[in-house]
């Protein structure tokens, strides 16, 4: 069973110049710009049978999300992955996102103050990926015991992608998961 992505807010944070290099990465090609609005994309030589993606361009269009999921499910059948493992790919921002997981590493701390970066473990698409983050003062602390004795947290903050890389920006809400506590 595959997992379908429906959260509004999750596909509304799609960006269409990012899912267009995707498209261009994976062979497919730009059969018809439509204004400012939309770009179809093809994925192969334009025939009636060709599978297309029609990309919106506008994210504040109201159907801008039910687009983005139609492009999620043809790309699900064509590529033969799942929805979760290609929304992965496709990630390059989630505002105020909440991630649960473990410390894995504190950086060297700052010397002029008590805080420094830290690397998590989360949960991001379905799948543990390491996350880049900086934590100052009372959510420094918290990491430190949270490393030290492999306690799982929540923290809250935007999630961006660079290079590959996750980062948790504007982290808040720093709190130890007591649900694994007994």
């Amino acid at each position: 069973m595959n997992v379908k992505i429906k959260d509004i807010e999750l596909l509304k944070n799609l960006q269409p110049d990012k899912i267009s290099y995707y498209l261009e990465s994976k062979g497919w090609k730009q059969a018809q710009k439509i204004d400012d609005t939309a770009i179809i994309w093809t994925s192969g030589n334009f025939t009636p049978e060709t599978p297309q993606i029609v990309l919106p361009l506008n994210c504040e269009l109201l159907d801008f999300p039910l687009s983005m999921n139609l492009m999620l499910e043809t790309l699900e059948a064509i590529e033969n992955r799942s929805q979760v493992e290609i929304l992965a790919d496709l990630i390059t921002g989630l505002p105020n996102t909440t991630i649960q997981g473990v410390v894995m590493q504190i950086h060297t701390p700052n010397a002029d103050k008590l805080s420094g970066e830290i690397t998590l473990l989360g949960v991001i698409a379905d799948k543990l990926r390491k996350i880049k983050t900086e934590l100052a003062d009372k959510n420094y602390i918290l990491a430190i015991k949270a490393y030290q004795e492999r306690l799982p947290f929540l923290c809250t903050g935007d999630l961006i992608k660079e290079n590959q890389t996750f980062i948790l920006k504007n982290p808040r809400n720093f709190t130890l998961d007591d649900l694994w506590q007994n």
